[in-house]
């Protein structure tokens, strides 16, 4: 036994106090050093606050999105006139006014509208309107009234050629950046495409949400949100390793483990609290410029960008406690003693059995999960959620382990390869840390898309039109054959017309039963020159003064129809009300030498059938009840013809419809979903990147030092900057492997899951190259504080 053996009772140390006492004490001094612990510690308290605050304004904004769609939802049905939807007549009183669509587009934006003409004196209003405009003046919102006065919105101003009188209030608006009006009319009857009301505000039962759709919503809320939350547990842990180092000077001073750890909890919570602060005024400060940032399309008033109670409460509580559990579970598997951190020493090697039992778990409770497709009444969208989030989880703690597996066996190289392998082979879970999110986020992108492309063919449907034929239907809202012919003339004299298909087409019949026991038998008459009739069938020659008897390809039975009514030689009775408001027949002979033809489709997919008459044998103005349609081919070389056309049926008539030819027409419910998941992601990955940015910036001020030391030595800076390159790159580079084989078998089973297959696997090409734009991003982001950071005072301590 020596003196160093001996043990003096009577000198040793009192027992350390306990008690809820000290443990507040302990936090508050962790508090303390997280407030005021130096140039170091303010400057790592920042960092983690800004982390922090990025995460939570991006939770916070996700979590308002039930209330901003439900307060739109509310807007449009109270602008929704009453009766629109349903077959009620409304009579004339002074407490009515006649409307119609008088909607638009202009260029790639919707413009909606509508022309009003008050019945009497005690019209209603729409919401945000305090009075109607007269004739010839119309209320805009504010948007539009910008693109109005705007050199771009020039041929949009010629089009809606009314006075400007007051602007739209926000009650009657979906969102700021909506283009709406209002235009009043002295014309406007229900007889020329006008319906009467009586009242504003509808309320119809919401379309039920497709399953499958339901499935796609859960999986985009889990790849949107777990990232984020995968962030803030790597912002709580920036500067961890100045931290562990000031710990191991209170345990020199007589701290115990567990009293660092409380102290390092207490400096944690100081960090997530002001990162609350900092993420509730970013919100703050977003909510205001709602208004003002459009994207896809869509934004939103700052008052419906409100938190859902629950989630801001489950935010507020969430983040502190998530920063305490994270810094005490990083805090295990390290020894902080006296005399230094056991952390620099070879860290034991990760075990992989865990890592591959959370996304092999996941995929299981989602497979058991059961099918869910379109005839599934309900969906219970727990099991999805928390399989996917297993995966996703799952990959991020399985990246770790495959980082330190491959780098620990690397060697040799240039010298910036050696100096990135060797720092990360040093600590690899720093390096890890940092592209953990941006390989969920790539993972959770590749899943969805497999998913998207796998129902894709569900919700987007083949229309049959053929936009190679003609661009634009146009059709008016009630029928006249004189305004049929002032269609087709003025459109083919619009400027960036090539052709133009017009039509009048009624409904025509025998003056009476071929046969005792038969109904009168009726067809339809189109009206064309011979340029529009051999588009709509097969007709080898034609001359004005000619007539057809089409047959549609297939449907003998219509065809048997159509021969019954258009006999060669007979009598047709061009006026179709005759049998039932007991007015004078309209007849005309079908010639004798009509020839019988092929229906062929238009341009539309629609296939025209009956009799085909030039003008030269039927007067189209005889027709009263004609339909009129153009389809319109434009020159696409000439810049805005499709507006000139637009512009052109608007001086027609206000209320003419113009729409475009397209090949595939989309679900409206997956169309909204498409776009959500466009705005989410691209503010995931706008946190991603800044995450990147803010974690390597964090780790360049850890070495300041170091590469002051190098630089001093003769390392030369470009060796520097390619090193840091190599350690942001390997990292990822590993990630997105993990990334792939993770996307892939998640979406595979969500695929499964629906009911559908996989029709592509190379969806993840472009993932991955999205991942290595944010690398290259970020690197260069992060140079100028390399510089910085390069410099001799870096050799200055604290």
């Amino acid at each position: 036994m020596t003196l160093l053996d001996r043990r003096d009772t009577a000198t040793s140390p009192a027992p350390q106090p306990r008690g809820i006492g000290v443990r507040l004490r302990d936090l508050g001094l962790g508090i303390r050093f997280g407030a005021s612990g130096g140039r170091e510690g303010r400057a790592r308290t920042a960092l983690t606050a800004v982390g922090v605050g990025l995460g939570v304004a991006l939770l916070l904004i996700a979590s308002s999105v039930p209330e901003l769609m439900d307060s739109r939802e509310q807007r449009g049905a109270a602008r929704t006139p009453a009766g629109q939807m349903t077959d009620k007549t409304v009579e004339r009183s002074e407490r009515t006014l006649v409307r119609a669509d008088g909607g638009t587009e202009f260029r790639t934006e919707t413009v909606n509208g509508e022309l009003l003409r008050p019945d009497g004196a005690h019209p209603p209003l729409p919401p945000g309107v305090t009075g109607l405009p007269g004739p010839g003046e119309m209320l805009v919102s504010p948007a539009l009234g910008a693109l109005l006065d705007s050199p771009g919105g020039r041929l949009l101003k010629e089009r809606l050629a009314y006075r400007t009188v007051g602007a739209i209030g926000d009650a009657g608006l979906l969102d700021p950046g909506e283009l709406r009006f209002y235009a009043g009319s002295s014309t406007l009857t229900t007889g020329n495409g006008g319906h009467r009301t009586d009242a504003y505000g509808y309320s119809e039962a919401a379309r039920p949400m497709d399953p499958v759709l339901i499935v796609l919503i859960v999986l985009i809320c889990v790849v949107l949100l777990v990232p984020v939350a995968i962030f803030i547990a790597t912002a709580v842990r920036f500067g961890g390793d100045r931290r562990d180092r000031r710990l191991a000077a209170l345990r020199l001073v007589g701290a115990d483990t567990r009293t660092t750890r409380r102290i390092a909890a207490g400096e944690a919570l100081f960090g997530s609290v002001l990162g609350l602060v900092v993420g509730i005024g970013v919100f703050a400060v977003a909510r205001e410029f709602a208004g003002s940032v459009r994207l896809w399309g869509l934004s939103a008033f700052p008052a419906d960008v409100v938190p859902v109670p629950a989630l801001g409460l489950l935010i507020l509580l969430a983040v502190p406690a998530s920063a305490v559990l994270v810094t005490l579970l990083a805090l295990r598997s390290v020894a902080i003693e006296p005399l230094g951190v056991v952390r620099d020493a070879t860290p034991r090697a990760r075990r992989l059995w865990w890592r591959l039992l959370m996304p092999a778990a996941g995929l299981t409770l989602l497979l058991r999960t059961g099918t869910v497709d379109g005839k599934t009444d309900a969906v219970n969208p727990w099991p999805i959620a928390g399989g996917a989030v297993l995966v996703l989880v799952g990959l991020a703690a399985l990246l770790p382990w495959v980082v330190e597996a491959v780098v620990r066996r690397l060697r040799g190289g240039p010298v910036p390869w050696q100096l990135a392998t060797r720092r990360i082979q040093l600590s690899s879970g720093a390096a890890t840390r940092a592209v953990t999110g941006i390989t969920v986020a790539v993972a959770g992108a590749i899943a969805l898309q497999m998913l998207f492309a796998g129902i894709h063919d569900d919700f987007n449907k083949t229309t049959g039109q053929d936009p190679q034929r003609a661009q634009l239907n146009i059709s008016a809202n009630f029928p006249s054959g004189e305004l049929a012919n002032r269609m087709i003339k003025q459109f083919r004299d619009t400027k960036g017309v090539r052709s133009v298909i017009g039509t009048v087409e009624s409904y025509v019949h025998s003056p009476e039963p071929v046969a005792a026991s038969d109904i009168q038998p009726t067809t339809t008459l189109t009206v064309g020159d011979c340029a529009t009739l051999r588009e709509l069938a097969r007709i080898s020659s034609c001359a004005d003064g000619d007539t057809f008897v089409v047959h549609t390809r297939s449907d003998r039975e219509q065809n048997d129809w159509i021969d019954r009514t258009a006999r060669k030689g007979k009598p047709v009775n061009l006026n179709s009300d005759s049998a039932y408001d007991g007015s004078k027949p309209a007849l005309w002979t079908l010639p004798k030498d009509a020839r019988t033809v092929t229906a062929r489709p238009d341009p539309t997919g629609t296939e025209h059938y009956g009799i085909f008459a030039t003008p030269g044998a039927v007067d189209a103005d005889r027709l009263p009840n004609a339909d009129t349609q153009a389809m319109v081919q434009v020159d696409e070389s000439v810049p805005e013809a499709r507006e000139y056309v637009r512009n052109t049926a608007a001086r027609i008539d206000p209320t003419m419809r113009v729409r475009s030819l397209q090949r595939i027409e989309r679900d409206s419910q997956y169309a909204s979903v498409q776009k959500g998941l466009l705005i989410g992601a691209t503010a995931t990955m706008a946190l991603i990147a800044a995450s990147m940015l803010v974690s390597q910036i964090e780790q360049l001020r850890e070495r300041r030092r170091l590469l002051s030391v190098l630089v001093a030595f003769g390392t030369r800076r470009a060796t520097l900057a390619w090193s840091v390159l190599w350690q942001t790159a390997v990292p990822v580079v590993l990630g997105t492997a993990v990334a792939v084989a993770g996307g892939l078998g998640l979406g595979a089973a969500m695929l499964e899951l629906t009911a559908k297959q996989v029709t592509d696997w190379w969806v993840f090409v472009p993932m991955a190259g999205v991942g290595a734009a944010v690398i290259l991003l970020v690197t260069v982001l992060s140079l100028p504080p390399l510089w910085r950071m390069m410099r001799p005072e870096g050799l200055r301590t604290e």
